[in-house]
Protein backbone atom coordinates (compact mmCIF):
# COMPACT_ATOMS: atom_id res chain seq x y z
CA UNK A 1 0.00 0.00 0.00
CA UNK A 2 2.75 2.16 0.59
CA UNK A 3 4.43 1.97 -2.25
CA UNK A 4 0.76 2.23 -4.15
CA UNK A 5 0.83 5.67 -2.55
CA UNK A 6 4.18 6.78 -3.18
CA UNK A 7 3.84 5.86 -7.14
CA UNK A 8 0.28 8.02 -6.54
CA UNK A 9 1.86 11.23 -5.26
CA UNK A 10 5.04 10.62 -7.81
CA UNK A 11 2.61 11.02 -11.02
CA UNK A 12 0.85 13.38 -9.54
CA UNK A 13 3.70 15.58 -9.70
CA UNK A 14 4.66 14.54 -12.86
CA UNK A 15 1.27 15.50 -13.98
CA UNK A 16 1.92 13.86 -17.80
CA UNK A 17 -0.36 14.72 -20.40
CA UNK A 18 -2.20 12.06 -22.03
CA UNK A 19 -4.57 13.82 -24.81
CA UNK A 20 -6.43 11.10 -26.88
CA UNK A 21 -8.23 14.21 -28.19
CA UNK A 22 -11.33 13.02 -29.75
CA UNK A 23 -14.89 14.25 -29.29
CA UNK A 24 -17.84 14.24 -30.80
CA UNK A 25 -17.46 16.35 -34.49
CA UNK A 26 -13.49 14.96 -34.78
CA UNK A 27 -10.71 12.45 -33.84
CA UNK A 28 -7.10 13.92 -33.27
CA UNK A 29 -3.90 11.92 -32.57
CA UNK A 30 -3.03 11.18 -29.09
CA UNK A 31 -0.02 13.47 -28.18
CA UNK A 32 2.27 13.90 -25.02
CA UNK A 33 2.41 10.42 -24.68
CA UNK A 34 2.89 7.64 -27.53
CA UNK A 35 0.58 5.01 -25.46
CA UNK A 36 -3.02 4.88 -26.61
CA UNK A 37 -5.80 3.00 -25.86
CA UNK A 38 -6.95 -0.14 -28.32
CA UNK A 39 -10.23 -0.63 -30.21
CA UNK A 40 -10.54 -3.86 -30.20
CA UNK A 41 -13.77 -4.18 -28.83
CA UNK A 42 -16.46 -5.16 -31.50
CA UNK A 43 -20.13 -5.63 -31.84
CA UNK A 44 -20.33 -9.28 -30.13
CA UNK A 45 -17.88 -7.84 -27.49
CA UNK A 46 -19.96 -4.76 -26.76
CA UNK A 47 -23.33 -7.10 -26.46
CA UNK A 48 -21.77 -8.79 -24.00
CA UNK A 49 -20.25 -6.22 -21.94
CA UNK A 50 -24.18 -4.92 -21.87
CA UNK A 51 -25.27 -8.35 -21.33
CA UNK A 52 -22.87 -8.69 -18.18
CA UNK A 53 -23.87 -5.73 -17.07
CA UNK A 54 -27.37 -5.98 -16.70
CA UNK A 55 -26.90 -9.88 -15.37
CA UNK A 56 -25.85 -10.28 -12.58
CA UNK A 57 -26.93 -11.63 -9.33
CA UNK A 58 -30.18 -10.45 -9.25
CA UNK A 59 -32.32 -12.52 -11.31
CA UNK A 60 -31.46 -15.53 -9.14
CA UNK A 61 -33.14 -14.65 -6.64
CA UNK A 62 -36.50 -12.37 -8.03
CA UNK A 63 -38.67 -15.14 -9.24
CA UNK A 64 -39.55 -15.36 -6.05
CA UNK A 65 -40.45 -12.46 -4.80
CA UNK A 66 -42.10 -11.23 -8.43
CA UNK A 67 -44.43 -14.47 -7.89
CA UNK A 68 -45.15 -12.96 -4.24
CA UNK A 69 -46.31 -9.54 -5.63
CA UNK A 70 -48.00 -10.82 -8.78
CA UNK A 71 -48.59 -14.29 -9.15
CA UNK A 72 -49.20 -15.58 -12.46
CA UNK A 73 -48.92 -12.26 -13.76
CA UNK A 74 -45.46 -11.82 -12.71
CA UNK A 75 -43.50 -12.76 -16.62
CA UNK A 76 -45.07 -9.77 -17.79
CA UNK A 77 -44.02 -7.50 -15.82
CA UNK A 78 -40.62 -7.72 -17.17
CA UNK A 79 -41.91 -6.98 -20.39
CA UNK A 80 -43.47 -3.79 -19.35
CA UNK A 81 -40.55 -3.09 -17.43
CA UNK A 82 -38.42 -3.78 -20.13
CA UNK A 83 -40.89 -1.61 -22.78
CA UNK A 84 -40.13 1.45 -20.19
CA UNK A 85 -36.21 1.17 -20.17
CA UNK A 86 -35.90 0.49 -23.76
CA UNK A 87 -36.65 4.29 -23.46
CA UNK A 88 -33.95 5.16 -21.58
CA UNK A 89 -31.57 2.59 -23.79
CA UNK A 90 -32.63 4.20 -26.77
CA UNK A 91 -31.76 7.51 -25.69
CA UNK A 92 -28.63 6.56 -24.63
CA UNK A 93 -27.86 5.00 -27.80
CA UNK A 94 -28.37 8.16 -29.33
CA UNK A 95 -26.15 9.99 -27.21
CA UNK A 96 -23.68 7.02 -27.64
CA UNK A 97 -23.63 7.68 -31.62
CA UNK A 98 -22.18 11.37 -31.06
CA UNK A 99 -18.96 10.40 -29.32
CA UNK A 100 -15.95 8.19 -29.94
CA UNK A 101 -13.76 8.96 -27.32
CA UNK A 102 -13.70 6.34 -23.38
CA UNK A 103 -16.14 7.76 -20.42
CA UNK A 104 -19.89 7.39 -21.42
CA UNK A 105 -22.07 9.30 -19.23
CA UNK A 106 -19.00 11.36 -18.21
CA UNK A 107 -18.42 12.55 -21.28
CA UNK A 108 -22.01 13.22 -22.26
CA UNK A 109 -22.77 15.16 -18.50
CA UNK A 110 -19.76 16.89 -19.27
CA UNK A 111 -20.30 18.27 -22.81
CA UNK A 112 -23.57 19.00 -22.12
CA UNK A 113 -23.60 20.84 -18.31
CA UNK A 114 -19.74 21.95 -17.91
CA UNK A 115 -17.00 19.62 -15.84
CA UNK A 116 -18.15 19.45 -12.97
CA UNK A 117 -21.86 18.16 -13.86
CA UNK A 118 -19.75 15.86 -16.00
CA UNK A 119 -17.82 14.96 -12.50
CA UNK A 120 -20.57 14.64 -10.41
CA UNK A 121 -22.55 12.10 -13.07
CA UNK A 122 -19.30 10.12 -13.77
CA UNK A 123 -18.52 10.17 -9.45
CA UNK A 124 -21.69 8.99 -8.94
CA UNK A 125 -21.53 5.83 -11.40
CA UNK A 126 -18.29 5.06 -10.12
CA UNK A 127 -19.25 4.69 -6.63
CA UNK A 128 -22.25 2.54 -7.55
CA UNK A 129 -20.26 0.29 -9.33
CA UNK A 130 -17.58 -0.01 -6.77
CA UNK A 131 -20.11 -0.37 -4.14
CA UNK A 132 -21.93 -3.10 -6.61
CA UNK A 133 -18.76 -5.08 -7.33
CA UNK A 134 -17.89 -5.14 -3.95
CA UNK A 135 -21.66 -6.59 -3.27
CA UNK A 136 -21.28 -9.30 -5.93
CA UNK A 137 -18.34 -10.92 -5.34
CA UNK A 138 -19.61 -11.44 -1.34
CA UNK A 139 -22.95 -12.82 -2.89
CA UNK A 140 -20.21 -14.67 -5.15
CA UNK A 141 -18.32 -16.71 -2.06
CA UNK A 142 -21.81 -17.26 -0.52
CA UNK A 143 -22.69 -18.97 -3.50
CA UNK A 144 -19.38 -20.93 -3.44
CA UNK A 145 -20.28 -21.61 -0.15
CA UNK A 146 -23.13 -24.13 -1.05
CA UNK A 147 -20.58 -26.31 -2.40
CA UNK A 148 -17.49 -25.67 -0.07
CA UNK A 149 -17.99 -24.73 3.72
CA UNK A 150 -14.93 -23.83 3.66
CA UNK A 151 -15.67 -20.55 1.75
CA UNK A 152 -17.74 -18.91 4.75
CA UNK A 153 -15.01 -18.90 6.68
CA UNK A 154 -13.48 -15.50 7.18
CA UNK A 155 -9.86 -16.13 6.38
CA UNK A 156 -10.69 -17.75 3.38
CA UNK A 157 -13.37 -15.62 2.46
CA UNK A 158 -10.93 -12.83 2.82
CA UNK A 159 -8.31 -14.58 0.50
CA UNK A 160 -11.12 -15.50 -2.17
CA UNK A 161 -12.29 -12.10 -2.68
CA UNK A 162 -8.46 -11.12 -2.96
CA UNK A 163 -8.19 -13.70 -5.84
CA UNK A 164 -11.41 -12.50 -7.70
CA UNK A 165 -10.88 -9.00 -8.04
CA UNK A 166 -7.44 -8.90 -8.15
CA UNK A 167 -7.65 -11.56 -11.05
CA UNK A 168 -10.10 -9.61 -13.15
CA UNK A 169 -7.95 -6.40 -12.39
CA UNK A 170 -4.51 -8.41 -13.80
CA UNK A 171 -6.88 -9.82 -16.86
CA UNK A 172 -7.31 -6.37 -17.86
CA UNK A 173 -4.27 -4.78 -17.36
CA UNK A 174 -2.78 -7.21 -19.55
CA UNK A 175 -5.09 -5.84 -22.18
CA UNK A 176 -8.78 -5.38 -23.11
CA UNK A 177 -8.73 -8.01 -25.97
CA UNK A 178 -8.39 -10.64 -23.00
CA UNK A 179 -10.27 -8.77 -20.92
CA UNK A 180 -13.53 -9.15 -23.50
CA UNK A 181 -11.95 -12.42 -24.30
CA UNK A 182 -12.85 -13.27 -20.35
CA UNK A 183 -16.36 -12.09 -20.30
CA UNK A 184 -16.77 -14.31 -23.31
CA UNK A 185 -16.38 -17.02 -21.93
CA UNK A 186 -18.17 -16.09 -18.80
CA UNK A 187 -21.38 -15.38 -20.95
CA UNK A 188 -21.09 -18.89 -22.43
CA UNK A 189 -20.76 -20.07 -18.89
CA UNK A 190 -23.52 -18.46 -17.70
CA UNK A 191 -26.58 -18.32 -20.45
CA UNK A 192 -25.80 -21.90 -21.64
CA UNK A 193 -27.25 -23.78 -18.28
CA UNK A 194 -29.88 -21.05 -18.14
CA UNK A 195 -30.82 -21.93 -21.45
CA UNK A 196 -30.94 -25.85 -20.81
CA UNK A 197 -33.33 -25.06 -17.79
CA UNK A 198 -35.61 -23.00 -20.09
CA UNK A 199 -35.97 -26.08 -22.51
CA UNK A 200 -36.56 -28.65 -19.80
CA UNK A 201 -38.75 -26.35 -18.34
CA UNK A 202 -41.15 -25.82 -21.78
CA UNK A 203 -42.98 -28.76 -21.13
CA UNK A 204 -45.24 -27.41 -17.99
CA UNK A 205 -45.80 -24.48 -19.93
CA UNK A 206 -49.97 -24.02 -20.29
CA UNK A 207 -52.30 -21.77 -22.22
CA UNK A 208 -53.83 -20.21 -18.01
CA UNK A 209 -49.62 -19.40 -17.27
CA UNK A 210 -49.06 -17.92 -20.60
CA UNK A 211 -52.34 -15.52 -20.70
CA UNK A 212 -53.41 -15.07 -17.18
CA UNK A 213 -57.48 -14.48 -16.37
CA UNK A 214 -56.87 -12.54 -13.51
CA UNK A 215 -54.51 -9.06 -13.29
CA UNK A 216 -53.18 -8.25 -9.40
CA UNK A 217 -53.31 -6.54 -7.05
CA UNK A 218 -49.81 -5.93 -5.90
CA UNK A 219 -49.29 -4.66 -2.49
CA UNK A 220 -46.24 -2.24 -3.27
CA UNK A 221 -46.53 -1.57 -6.50
CA UNK A 222 -43.32 1.42 -5.84
CA UNK A 223 -41.00 -1.16 -4.54
CA UNK A 224 -41.96 -3.79 -7.26
CA UNK A 225 -41.34 -1.28 -9.62
CA UNK A 226 -38.12 -0.58 -8.07
CA UNK A 227 -37.20 -4.32 -7.76
CA UNK A 228 -37.53 -5.07 -11.81
CA UNK A 229 -36.10 -2.02 -12.69
CA UNK A 230 -32.68 -2.16 -10.97
CA UNK A 231 -32.62 -5.73 -12.95
CA UNK A 232 -32.15 -3.58 -16.36
CA UNK A 233 -29.55 -0.93 -15.15
CA UNK A 234 -26.06 -1.35 -15.46
CA UNK A 235 -25.99 -1.16 -19.16
CA UNK A 236 -24.10 1.90 -19.49
CA UNK A 237 -20.49 0.11 -18.70
CA UNK A 238 -20.31 -0.46 -22.49
CA UNK A 239 -20.68 3.17 -22.77
CA UNK A 240 -17.56 4.19 -20.88
CA UNK A 241 -15.49 2.12 -23.47
CA UNK A 242 -16.22 3.53 -26.41
CA UNK A 243 -12.37 4.69 -26.79
CA UNK A 244 -11.38 1.22 -27.17
CA UNK A 245 -14.46 0.00 -29.44
CA UNK A 246 -14.74 -0.55 -33.20
CA UNK A 247 -16.59 2.14 -34.76
CA UNK A 248 -18.52 3.23 -31.65
CA UNK A 249 -21.41 5.28 -33.15
CA UNK A 250 -22.46 2.32 -34.67
CA UNK A 251 -21.34 -0.47 -32.80
CA UNK A 252 -22.50 1.05 -29.28
CA UNK A 253 -26.51 1.99 -30.40
CA UNK A 254 -27.22 -1.27 -32.10
CA UNK A 255 -25.21 -3.28 -29.00
CA UNK A 256 -27.18 -1.52 -26.66
CA UNK A 257 -30.93 -2.29 -27.95
CA UNK A 258 -30.39 -5.35 -29.08
CA UNK A 259 -28.89 -6.93 -26.09
CA UNK A 260 -31.56 -5.04 -23.92
CA UNK A 261 -34.17 -6.81 -26.20
CA UNK A 262 -32.74 -10.01 -25.95
CA UNK A 263 -32.69 -9.80 -22.01
CA UNK A 264 -36.10 -8.63 -21.78
CA UNK A 265 -36.76 -11.81 -23.42
CA UNK A 266 -34.92 -14.01 -21.38
CA UNK A 267 -36.04 -12.70 -18.27
CA UNK A 268 -39.69 -13.06 -19.48
CA UNK A 269 -38.75 -16.69 -20.07
CA UNK A 270 -37.43 -17.57 -16.64
CA UNK A 271 -40.04 -16.37 -15.13
CA UNK A 272 -42.43 -18.18 -16.99
CA UNK A 273 -40.43 -21.36 -16.22
CA UNK A 274 -40.50 -20.55 -12.88
CA UNK A 275 -44.32 -19.93 -12.25
CA UNK A 276 -45.22 -23.45 -14.36
CA UNK A 277 -42.83 -25.85 -12.38
CA UNK A 278 -43.60 -25.49 -8.73
CA UNK A 279 -43.35 -21.31 -7.71
CA UNK A 280 -42.57 -20.65 -4.19
CA UNK A 281 -43.18 -16.94 -2.47
CA UNK A 282 -40.75 -17.58 0.11
CA UNK A 283 -37.64 -19.14 -1.99
CA UNK A 284 -34.11 -17.23 -1.67
CA UNK A 285 -32.65 -19.27 -3.80
CA UNK A 286 -35.21 -20.09 -6.83
CA UNK A 287 -33.88 -21.21 -9.82
CA UNK A 288 -31.49 -23.57 -7.77
CA UNK A 289 -34.92 -25.18 -6.85
CA UNK A 290 -36.11 -25.10 -10.06
CA UNK A 291 -32.96 -26.67 -11.51
CA UNK A 292 -33.13 -29.25 -8.39
CA UNK A 293 -37.03 -29.81 -9.81
CA UNK A 294 -36.03 -29.94 -13.33
CA UNK A 295 -32.51 -32.29 -13.39
CA UNK A 296 -32.89 -33.37 -9.81
CA UNK A 297 -29.44 -32.56 -7.31
CA UNK A 298 -26.60 -32.34 -10.16
CA UNK A 299 -29.06 -29.55 -11.73
CA UNK A 300 -28.94 -27.28 -8.58
CA UNK A 301 -25.16 -27.79 -8.29
CA UNK A 302 -24.97 -26.58 -11.88
CA UNK A 303 -27.27 -23.67 -11.33
CA UNK A 304 -25.19 -22.58 -8.40
CA UNK A 305 -22.31 -22.74 -10.55
CA UNK A 306 -24.56 -20.84 -13.23
CA UNK A 307 -25.19 -18.39 -10.80
CA UNK A 308 -21.17 -17.68 -9.77
CA UNK A 309 -20.42 -17.41 -13.62
CA UNK A 310 -22.90 -14.95 -13.89
CA UNK A 311 -22.00 -13.21 -10.98
CA UNK A 312 -18.19 -13.55 -12.35
CA UNK A 313 -19.33 -11.40 -15.41
CA UNK A 314 -21.17 -9.05 -13.89
CA UNK A 315 -17.93 -8.10 -12.15
CA UNK A 316 -15.87 -8.42 -15.14
CA UNK A 317 -17.64 -6.11 -16.76
CA UNK A 318 -17.39 -3.60 -13.96
CA UNK A 319 -13.65 -4.21 -14.07
CA UNK A 320 -13.88 -2.98 -17.63
CA UNK A 321 -16.09 -0.24 -17.63
CA UNK A 322 -15.70 1.62 -14.19
CA UNK A 323 -12.09 2.27 -14.48
CA UNK A 324 -12.25 3.86 -18.21
CA UNK A 325 -14.50 6.51 -15.74
CA UNK A 326 -11.78 7.56 -13.42
CA UNK A 327 -9.66 7.61 -16.67
CA UNK A 328 -12.25 10.14 -18.43
CA UNK A 329 -12.33 12.22 -15.38
CA UNK A 330 -8.84 12.49 -14.97
CA UNK A 331 -8.62 12.62 -18.85
CA UNK A 332 -11.34 15.97 -18.21
CA UNK A 333 -8.84 17.09 -15.56
CA UNK A 334 -11.39 16.79 -13.04
CA UNK A 335 -9.17 14.16 -11.24
CA UNK A 336 -4.87 13.76 -10.90
CA UNK A 337 -3.31 12.40 -14.23
CA UNK A 338 -2.10 9.80 -12.21
CA UNK A 339 -5.67 8.04 -13.38
CA UNK A 340 -5.08 8.33 -17.02
CA UNK A 341 -1.93 7.13 -17.02
CA UNK A 342 -1.59 4.24 -19.75
CA UNK A 343 0.63 1.21 -19.63
CA UNK A 344 3.05 1.44 -21.87
CA UNK A 345 3.20 -2.58 -23.02
CA UNK A 346 -0.57 -3.39 -22.42
CA UNK A 347 -1.94 0.09 -23.43
CA UNK A 348 -4.66 0.00 -20.67
CA UNK A 349 -5.66 1.91 -18.11
CA UNK A 350 -3.43 0.83 -15.66
CA UNK A 351 -3.71 3.20 -12.62
CA UNK A 352 -7.42 3.54 -12.57
CA UNK A 353 -7.64 -0.26 -12.92
CA UNK A 354 -5.20 -0.86 -9.47
CA UNK A 355 -7.32 2.15 -7.88
CA UNK A 356 -10.40 0.29 -8.68
CA UNK A 357 -9.33 -2.94 -7.51
CA UNK A 358 -7.39 -1.72 -3.95
CA UNK A 359 -11.24 0.44 -3.29
CA UNK A 360 -13.61 -2.26 -4.15
CA UNK A 361 -11.34 -4.99 -2.28
CA UNK A 362 -11.56 -2.93 1.08
CA UNK A 363 -14.99 -2.53 0.47
CA UNK A 364 -15.80 -5.77 0.33
CA UNK A 365 -13.97 -6.82 3.25
CA UNK A 366 -15.40 -4.00 5.76
CA UNK A 367 -19.12 -4.33 4.97
CA UNK A 368 -19.53 -0.81 4.66
CA UNK A 369 -20.35 -1.43 1.49
CA UNK A 370 -23.57 -2.07 2.58
CA UNK A 371 -24.18 1.34 3.68
CA UNK A 372 -23.14 2.53 0.24
CA UNK A 373 -25.13 0.57 -1.79
CA UNK A 374 -27.96 1.66 -0.19
CA UNK A 375 -27.70 4.87 -2.69
CA UNK A 376 -26.09 3.02 -5.63
CA UNK A 377 -29.56 2.62 -7.28
CA UNK A 378 -30.75 6.19 -6.89
CA UNK A 379 -27.27 7.90 -8.11
CA UNK A 380 -27.37 5.63 -11.47
CA UNK A 381 -31.29 7.15 -12.34
CA UNK A 382 -30.14 10.60 -11.24
CA UNK A 383 -27.26 10.24 -13.73
CA UNK A 384 -29.63 8.71 -16.10
CA UNK A 385 -31.64 11.77 -16.18
CA UNK A 386 -28.37 14.36 -16.41
CA UNK A 387 -27.76 12.23 -19.38
CA UNK A 388 -30.73 12.72 -21.19
CA UNK A 389 -31.08 16.34 -20.33
CA UNK A 390 -27.56 17.10 -22.31
CA UNK A 391 -29.23 15.31 -25.13
CA UNK A 392 -30.55 18.68 -26.98
CA UNK A 393 -27.30 20.65 -25.70
CA UNK A 394 -24.86 17.66 -27.32
CA UNK A 395 -27.17 17.37 -30.67
CA UNK A 396 -27.31 21.40 -31.04
CA UNK A 397 -23.38 21.47 -30.12
CA UNK A 398 -22.72 18.67 -32.80
CA UNK A 399 -21.61 19.40 -36.19
CA UNK A 400 -24.05 19.35 -39.04
CA UNK A 401 -22.35 16.05 -40.27
CA UNK A 402 -21.73 14.18 -37.00
CA UNK A 403 -25.87 15.00 -36.00
CA UNK A 404 -26.88 13.55 -39.69
CA UNK A 405 -25.04 10.23 -39.28
CA UNK A 406 -26.56 10.27 -35.32
CA UNK A 407 -29.25 7.68 -34.28
CA UNK A 408 -32.40 8.58 -34.78
CA UNK A 409 -35.50 8.99 -32.39
CA UNK A 410 -38.72 8.66 -33.76
CA UNK A 411 -40.80 11.81 -32.53
CA UNK A 412 -37.82 13.81 -31.80
CA UNK A 413 -37.79 14.33 -27.92
CA UNK A 414 -40.62 12.57 -27.22
CA UNK A 415 -38.59 9.26 -26.31
CA UNK A 416 -36.32 11.43 -23.97
CA UNK A 417 -39.05 13.30 -22.08
CA UNK A 418 -40.69 9.74 -21.63
CA UNK A 419 -37.07 8.03 -20.28
CA UNK A 420 -36.30 11.10 -18.45
CA UNK A 421 -40.07 10.83 -16.36
CA UNK A 422 -39.45 6.94 -15.91
CA UNK A 423 -36.01 7.65 -14.19
CA UNK A 424 -37.12 10.54 -12.16
CA UNK A 425 -40.77 8.19 -10.79
CA UNK A 426 -38.05 5.47 -9.98
CA UNK A 427 -35.76 8.46 -8.19
CA UNK A 428 -38.57 9.68 -5.76
CA UNK A 429 -39.14 5.47 -4.98
CA UNK A 430 -35.57 5.82 -2.99
CA UNK A 431 -35.79 5.86 1.02
CA UNK A 432 -34.76 9.01 2.84
CA UNK A 433 -31.33 7.24 4.06
CA UNK A 434 -30.59 6.85 -0.25
CA UNK A 435 -31.05 10.29 -0.22
CA UNK A 436 -28.55 11.10 2.72
CA UNK A 437 -25.86 8.71 1.09
CA UNK A 438 -26.22 10.22 -2.39
CA UNK A 439 -25.81 13.50 -1.14
CA UNK A 440 -22.85 12.66 1.14
CA UNK A 441 -21.54 11.17 -2.33
CA UNK A 442 -21.71 14.81 -3.84
CA UNK A 443 -20.39 16.66 -0.96
CA UNK A 444 -17.14 14.06 -0.88
CA UNK A 445 -16.79 14.18 -4.85
CA UNK A 446 -17.06 17.68 -4.73
CA UNK A 447 -14.27 18.34 -2.31
CA UNK A 448 -12.16 16.25 -4.33
CA UNK A 449 -12.85 18.26 -7.78
CA UNK A 450 -12.08 21.42 -5.52
CA UNK A 451 -9.09 20.06 -4.21
CA UNK A 452 -7.62 18.61 -7.60
CA UNK A 453 -8.52 21.90 -9.58
CA UNK A 454 -6.54 24.01 -7.18
CA UNK A 455 -3.92 22.00 -7.12
CA UNK A 456 -3.54 21.42 -10.73
CA UNK A 457 -3.55 25.25 -10.71
CA UNK A 458 -0.88 25.74 -8.11
CA UNK A 459 1.96 25.38 -9.76
CA UNK A 460 0.79 29.06 -12.51
CA UNK A 461 0.12 30.95 -9.35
Amino acid sequence: MAHFLLCFYNNILKINKIKLGENMSNEKPASGNDAKLKRDIGMLGAGFLVLNGLIGAGIYGLPSKLFEQAGMFSPWLFIIAGAFMIMVVWTFAALASYFTNTGGPVVYASSGFGPLVGFQTGWLLYMGRVTAIAANVNVLVNYLAYVWEDASGEGIKIMLIFLIIGGLAVINILGIKKAVHAINILTFLKIVPLIILLLLGFQYFSPEVFLPTEFPKIDNVGATALLILYTFVGFEGALVTAGETKNPKKTLPRALITTVLLITALYFIIQMVYISVEPTSNDSVPLVTLGNLLMGPIGAVVIIFTAVFSIMGNAASIVIAAPRMTFALAEDGSLPKWFSKIHKKYNTPANSIIFLAVFSFLLAISGTFVFLAVASALSRMLAYSVCILALPIIRKKADPETRKNATTLPGGYLIPGIALVICLLAATQSTMNSWKYLIGFIVFGSLLYFINSKFNKAPSE
